[in-house]
């Protein structure tokens, strides 16, 4: 059951708007490349397209009706969209969910030190990675900065041309046979994942000048002290632009697409009216295991839904219940796509390839399925006849080979409300490295699916 390429059933006009959504979705990336900024930049778009803010309307005691869209952020890492639909909300939602966070470096709460005229930054990496993979790149720093008095400082050096970038240094070749021999989890250890941020000392100072010399910036340029960094969300990241990738420029080389985040918000501001309400959450905290406030696992999007089910008219605790399991939800992720250069670690012909559209994966977690979310047959079945109904390109795979690894998304979590869940997403290469790399087609797919999926599905 090969899938088609689906290049090969592109015509001039359809490659042209493969081209603009990719381009746009760079765009996307360069602008969020964290959770505080993907929210903020979501917010942006959907607000300039109709959408308002839950809280507002909850004040002015607003009733909601069919075609109006609203939203609600929680802690500012996390969002959730709806767009009211004809039918009762007690007969279900079609959701678009996924996460906003990706693997990355995080600033300690008391990082920084001088050693041998360098100051550095003490970080903890976050997430899935290969911590030999951010030696030696590029990085910028992201994030905030809140102080004492209530105030909150934006911090994003290193995007722009004329900004400094920070770096990680690595044992140079000539000295680095011991290393050499070390197990590739061993190569670098997370504590040396130390940032060099400055070598100039601050004239006049005896002890700790080069340390003095970046606190000296900080405080000019941000009005920064040493102790705000107990109060910091710092989040180091590569630096630079999502950027076209291979001579035909068919591929899109970025930092944070495991997400695929701009795809569910664009596809909520492409559809019309639906019988169902559509709703897209998106939410912090997957790489770790979906915790916390702002993960998955919190009550905000239940929380939500009650809101709005309140504002609709049809609140009742059983109505929540009710909305909740009755609802259908592509939980959207990513999957690994197969890479010749690693064949050895897939099943060839449950692996997803590069440009063969949208994946289905009816399961993941790791060897006998642990900790997966298995979507049952008759709602497999459903998704299929909407992708060929709606002319998407789509293909299945499961992760990888049985008893290579695994991994796993937030559709456990959704599924444990009685709804119907499956994992979907785009094939990337290099996941969860510093810059992964994907398909156009698979990206304008993936969003076509997500699109047909929000008006037409109903198990």
């Amino acid at each position: 059951m090969e899938r088609k390429n689906a290049w090969k059933g592109y015509d001039e006009a359809k490659s042209a708007k493969v081209d603009a959504l990719a381009k746009d979705y760079m765009d996307f990336l360069d602008n969020g490349k964290t959770e505080r900024e993907c929210v903020d930049t979501i917010v942006n778009q959907i607000e300039a397209a109709g959408y308002r803010e839950l809280p507002e309307l909850m004040k002015e005691g607003k009733k909601l009706s069919a075609g109006d869209k609203v939203y609600a952020v929680w802690m500012n890492k996390a969002v959730v969209m709806f767009q009211i639909g004809t039918k009762p909300m007690t007969e279900g939602l079609n959701i678009l969910g996924a996460h906003i966070d990706s693997p990355r470096l995080d600033i300690k709460q008391n990082p920084l030190y001088e050693d041998s005229d360098f100051a550095l930054l003490d970080t903890h990496y976050y997430g899935g990675i290969k911590k030999y993979q951010w030696v030696t790149l590029p990085l910028a720093l992201h994030g905030v900065v809140a102080k004492k008095d209530g105030s909150i400082v934006e911090i994003n050096i290193g995007e722009n041309e004329d900004d400094p970038v920070f770096f990680i240094s690595d044992l140079l070749i000539h000295l680095s046979a011991e290393q050499m021999e070390k197990k590739a989890s061993k190569v670098i250890e997370g504590e040396a994942l130390d940032l060099i941020f400055g070598s100039r000392p601050l004239a006049g100072e005896e002890k700790e000048a080069v340390k003095a010399g970046v606190m000296k910036l900080l405080a000019e340029q941000y009005g920064i002290e040493e102790e705000d960094f107990l109060s910091a969300e710092l989040e180091v990241v590569p630096a630079g632009k999502a950027r076209e990738a291979g001579l035909d420029r068919s591929m899109v080389l970025g930092y944070g697409p495991v997400s695929y985040t701009h795809l569910r918000a664009h596809a909520m501001l492409e559809i019309g009216q639906t019988e169902r309400t559509a709703c897209c959450i998106l939410v912090d905290k997957e790489e770790i295991g979906s915790v916390g406030a702002t993960g998955m696992q919190s009550r905000f999007f239940e929380n939500t839904v009650a809101e709005v089910l309140n504002l609709v008219g049809e609140y009742s605790e059983l109505n929540v219940r009710r909305c909740l399991a009755a609802s259908d939800m592509l939980s959207s992720d990513v999957s690994a796509a197969f890479d010749p250069s690693y064949a050895s670690a897939f099943e060839k012909k449950n692996a997803a390839f590069f440009g063969r559209g949208m994946v289905f994966n009816k399961f993941t977690g790791a060897r006998g399925k642990s900790g997966s979310n298995d979507a049952n047959a008759e709602y497999v079945a459903h998704i299929r006849a909407i992708m060929e109904e709606s002319g998407v390109a789509f293909q299945t795979a499961e992760l990888g080979k049985i008893d290579v690894g695994g991994g796993g998304t937030i559709a456990y979590i959704l599924a444990l409300y009685g709804m119907n869940v499956i994992d979907c997403g785009v094939a990337v290469l290099s996941m969860h490295a510093p810059w992964e790399a994907t398909s156009k087609a698979d990206i304008y797919e993936t969003k076509c699916g997500y699109v047909a999926f929000l008006e037409k599905a109903c198990l």
